[in-house]
Parts: structure tokens; C-alpha cells; sequence
């Protein structure tokens, strides 16, 4: 058993509350190709109208193994009437690079999601072919092409693909498990153990739902507690069996049981029998025990459950004013005013603004603007209100920051140096004011360069992953931003003298990635503000549900009774005309 590395920036997507049903997507046993590698699969979608490929998720990577068996799962909405294409790249991970083009690509594979839930069992099976596709434009399949010196149509392997409804259930198990006299398994050392929990699938068949950490060199690990959906576990079926097993440079044993029994068992404060030899994953001579020290299921908050109890989202935004940009008064700036478009900055502001607008009710919002000199005496500042109100930095809407922005570049002077740290000190100050879960401060910064004071930028980021507060950046121009993919923490959570964040709370995107060369700026801009935002919900229930805040209950609608019915305008008389 191989433990997964994460490195994916795309990499889960789940929907709750929709009636619709979602399909989870699983992805097991890729391909049989070669040495030992660490993989990687991407998938993709295909857009109904202008057919472009789009990226919608990746697996962890998982070291050193020719049949890879990906904890990470993809979640899509299934239309029974849609043709939903999907396409599947594997790569062999040369890097941290989240730039697939910096990795060694080793096959793909099409299909639809119909073709999967429509295959015996929801199973099905498919070849990796080497060589990059094109779609025939008459037969809209695709077509095999001579791409990074494969041969076309070269097989490569198999990869596996299941597919089950989900469940609407929104339970969450919390469990914890410590093990003994496991088996000496490393030739200097004792061993490397860590827990491999699989469920079962409605054809018979067990899918990987989740790892535990690895716990080095030692025969008595007790590992740390985790959680894990139960619809992940069992999809909300308490009495569908799943098997756990240990594992390390090879495997131990399993064993099965249900949820209910781990329920039962904490209940009773009796723990199963131990684990032994003889399953399917080995047959060794020994005896080990694993020990259940804890188990408990809650019902898992949502976004919209803290939302609908009140929680306010409180938007701020940070412009970059740093001379890199370029003269405002030139075309080619990235700050220039054109009569005819916004420039990016005013539309990575405006599409996310948009958005985030709805979730404050007073719709007033802190503007800052770092790296310019401000006059009359020409200090530079990096944390200088928009609207030039030291006191209040808030501007009235949307079209009130745009505003300010506006009237900034016609009275500041583009400088720098591009430092971020004092922005994020700015927010996370007022995040701390107020940390009962009533309200959640989400700070949009946007900027062109490559950051100045990284060291103390990652140590306020630090400092506020443990306040109700998330980051977003957007990165406009044409720039390196490998900084700023080290702030964003997907592949390696950000640290600072030592001390490790307590929460991924920073997004980043590329402007460039988004700009639609039809001039399309309405659905470019959807799609950025999709990407920027969709960790939101996610980070806001994180941070409440590390700080045991629990959703309000919604208020109750206002009730009238006959004799308190609110006074109603009588309809206006109509108008009559003689002729």
C-alpha cells in the first residue's frame, strides 16, 4: 500500500444540498506501465456548447506504484439527457509544480458519465492510450495524434472507473484507532504503519476511502483522530460493510465491520477482536490488535446552515499600486482607464464583488490600496483607504470601491515595493474583533508582481489561518507567480518560524488563466469568480467547526395575526378618460 502525497490545487468537489443527484465519480487501478512512478490523474469536462476541455479535478499523488488506488474522489452532477464527456489524463509527477506541463503526461482516456453508470455494476473499464486527442469535427470523437514523442494509439494501460449516487446523508464520523505488537517490517528499523479503511460498492467490490497518516518506526502506533464523511465511509448505509487495514512497507491484515458496530462498540466500550492474518490482503504468522479508542458521528454543518443563521461575510479589498504596473495614463498598463472596457483589476474586483456582495447586509466595503506614494508629501504606504478616509475605508457597493479605484489612480503615484503583509494585518485585525461566528472576513487581493515581503507575509497569513478570515488572490499580468502558488498551500500548508497554519486559507488564480480570447469577458468572468470562491464555503465551515461554533438557529419569519395585519397602501383609482 502506497501513502498519498497531496499536490492537487484542483482537487474536490461536493454538493450537498442540491436535489439534483450527484454521481461520485471513483477512479481506481489507473494502468500497469513501466517502473515504478508517482501518478497523478486529472480529469477533465467538456463544455456542451464550445466543446473546450476543462480541468475539473485531480487525484493525491501516490508514490511508487504501478496500480494506483486514489483515496481522492471526484463528485459531478449525473443528467440522465446529457451527453457528458469526460476525459482522463495520467501523469508521472516530476514535482511540487501544480503546471501540468512541467510533468511527464503518460496517457488519457475518454468517455461519458453515461457510459460509466450505464456499464454492468456502474464499472468500467477503459484503455490508456498514449498520444494527445483531438475531436473529429464531423463524429465530435476524439482522434489520436502524435503528441511528446508517444506513438498514437498506443495502449498504456487500463484505468478503472466506478460510479455511485450519493446519499443525502450529512453525517460525519470522528474516530480514532492505536495498534500493537504489529510485525517488524523494515530491515533497520521497526516499521512504518498507517490505516487503510475501504467500503464496499454495490457490486461486490471495495473502493479506498481513506488513509491515515504514516507513524514512523514504531510497533505500537496510536494514530491521530480523524473524520471522514459517512456517505464517504459507507454512503450513509450504517449496516454496508467496510474493512480497515494496516499497513506499511507491505501489508499486515484487515478486518470488516460496519459503522454500526464501531457505534456499538464505543457505546459499549468494547472494541472488535484483533486483527489477524489470513484476509486477502496477506498471510502472515502473527497476531496484532487494533484498538478503537474512540468513535462518535454529528451531523455535519453546511455553509448555508451558518449563513442561514445570520453569519455575515464581510468583503475587503486590496488594489496593488506598485509601479510594475505601468503608467495609468498608458494603454499598456494594467491600470489603464480605457472608455470602452475595464481593465483586470477592475474585473477580477467586479466578478467577485458581485458574488460576495449578498452576504453583507449593510453592502459596505473596506477598500485598500499598498505600494504607491500618497501625497502631499509623498509617503509611500502600503495599507492607504481608496476613498481616502483614514477613519472609515468603506465604500458604498461594488460601484463605490470601482469609484474610489478610479479616483486613487488619478491622485497617487505608482512605487512599490509589493508587500502584502500589511493588508493581511489590516483584516485579520478586525477578524479577531469578533470571533463568536457571526461574522467571517474574506480579503480579495489584487496584484500584478512578484512579493516583496514574503517572509512576513507568511507569517501573517500564519497568524490569521486561526481567525474567521480567508485570502484570495488574483494575479494580473504576465508575471511568474510561483510565490504565490506557495501561499495558496494546496500542495505544502504554508508555515512561518516553525509553526505550521492551522487552516489553508489562501486562493490563488491566475488573471491570465481566464481571459477568453472571443471577448467573451461575461462568461470568463463567471468562471473566475467560480474558481476564486469555490473554497469559501469550505474554509468558513472549517474554521467554525475547529472553533466548536455551532449554526444559529434561522430566525423565525415574522408572524401577523388579523387584528396586527400590517397596514396595506389602497390600490391608486383608476384613471378614466372621456372622449
Amino acid at each position: 500500500m502506497e501513502q498519498p502525497e497531496d499536490m492537487a490545487s484542483l482537487s474536490e468537489f461536493d454538493s450537498l444540498a442540491g436535489s439534483i443527484p450527484a454521481t461520485k465519480v471513483e477512479i481506481t487501478d489507473p494502468f500497469h506501465l513501466g517502473p515504478l512512478l508517482p501518478l497523478v490523474c486529472v480529469m477533465y469536462t467538456q463544455g456542451m456548447e464550445n466543446k473546450q476541455w476543462r480541468e475539473f479535478g485531480r487525484t493525491e499523488v501516490i508514490d511508487n506504484t504501478l496500480n494506483p488506488d486514489f483515496v481522492r474522489k471526484f463528485i459531478v452532477d449525473y443528467f440522465f439527457e446529457e451527453k457528458q464527456n469526460l476525459r482522463f489524463d495520467l501523469y508521472d509527477v516530476d514535482s511540487k509544480s501544480p503546471d501540468l506541463s512541467k510533468h511527464d503526461f503518460l496517457g488519457q482516456a475518454f468517455c461519458t458519465l453515461g457510459e460509466i453508470v450505464g456499464s454492468p455494476g456502474s464499472r468500467l473499464e477503459k484503455p490508456l492510450t498514449i498520444g494527445a486527442f483531438s475531436l473529429n469535427s464531423r463524429t465530435g470523437k476524439p482522434m489520436p495524434a502524435v503528441s511528446n514523442g508517444g506513438v498514437p494509439g498506443k495502449k498504456c494501460g487500463t484505468i478503472i472507473l466506478s460510479a455511485e449516487e450519493l446519499s443525502n446523508c450529512r453525517d460525519v464520523a470522528t474516530m480514532q484507532f492505536c495498534a500493537n505488537k504489529l510485525d517488524k517490517k523494515d530491515f533497520f528499523g521497526k516499521s512504518d504503519p498507517f490505516l487503510v479503511f475501504y467500503r464496499s460498492n454495490e457490486d461486490g467490490t471495495f473502493t479506498i476511502c481513506h488513509k491515515t497518516e504514516v507513524m514512523k518506526n514504531t510497533l505500537n502506533p496510536v494514530w491521530q483522530t480523524f473524520s471522514i464523511p459517512v456517505r464517504a465511509l459507507c454512503n450513509g448505509d450504517y449496516d454496508r460493510t467496510s474493512w480497515g487495514g494496516v499497513g506499511s512497507a507491505c501489508s499486515h491484515a484487515c478486518k470488516t465491520g460496519t459503522c454500526r458496530v464501531f457505534c456499538q462498540c464505543q457505546l459499549s466500550n468494547h472494541n472488535p477482536s484483533p486483527l489477524t492474518p489470513g484476509s486477502p490482503l496477506t498471510k502472515l504468522p502473527f497476531v496484532f490488535k487494533v484498538t478503537l479508542l474512540s468513535f462518535a458521528v454529528e451531523s455535519e454543518c453546511t455553509f448555508l446552515d451558518y449563513i442561514k443563521g445570520g453569519t455575515q461575510i464581510n468583503f475587503t479589498v486590496a488594489i496593488d499600486f506598485t509601479a510594475s504596473n505601468g503608467n495609468p495614463s498608458q494603454s499598456t498598463s494594467l491600470h489603464y482607464m480605457s472608455p470602452y472596457q475595464l481593465n483586470a483589476y477592475a474585473l477580477a474586483l467586479t466578478a467577485v464583488g458581485e458574488i460576495i456582495q449578498h452576504y453583507d447586509s449593510d453592502k459596505m466595503f473596506p477598500a485598500l490600496g499598498f505600494g504607491a506614494k500618497l501625497p502631499p508629501d509623498g509617503r509611500v504606504s502600503h495599507e492607504f483607504p481608496l476613498n481616502g478616509n483614514q477613519e472609515n475605508p468603506s465604500c458604498c457597493g461594488i460601484d463605490g470601491i470601482l469609484e474610489a479605484y478610479h479616483r486613487s489612480l488619478r491622485t497617487v503615484q505608482l512605487y512599490g515595493p509589493t508587500n502584502f503583509a500589511p493588508v493581511v494585518t489590516h483584516v485579520a485585525r478586525n477578524a479577531a474583533a469578533v470571533q463568536d461566528g457571526s461574522q467571517y472576513s474574506v480579503l480579495l487581493i489584487i496584484t500584478d508582481g512578484v512579493i516583496s515581503d514574503m517572509a512576513q507575509t507568511k507569517e501573517a497569513i500564519v497568524n490569521a489561518a486561526k481567525l474567521p478570515m480567508s485570502i484570495i488572490i488574483v494575479g494580473v499580468g504576465q508575471a511568474e507567480f510561483d510565490a504565490m502558488v506557495e501561499l495558496d498551500g494546496d500542495d505544502v500548508r504554508i508555515s512561518s518560524r516553525g509553526k505550521l497554519a492551522e487552516r489553508d486559507i489562501v486562493q490563488f488564480v491566475p488573471f491570465r488563466d481566464y481571459v477568453d480570447r472571443t471577448g467573451n469577458h461575461v462568461l470568463s468572468m463567471a468562471r473566475l469568480a467560480r474558481d476564486v470562491l469555490a473554497e469559501i464555503p469550505d474554509q468558513l465551515v472549517s474554521y467554525m467547526k475547529a472553533q466548536g461554533i455551532r449554526p444559529r438557529p434561522p430566525p423565525a419569519a415574522p408572524t401577523h395575526s388579523p387584528s396586527q395585519s400590517p397596514a396595506r397602501t389602497p390600490p391608486a383609482s383608476p384613471l378614466h378618460t372621456h372622449i
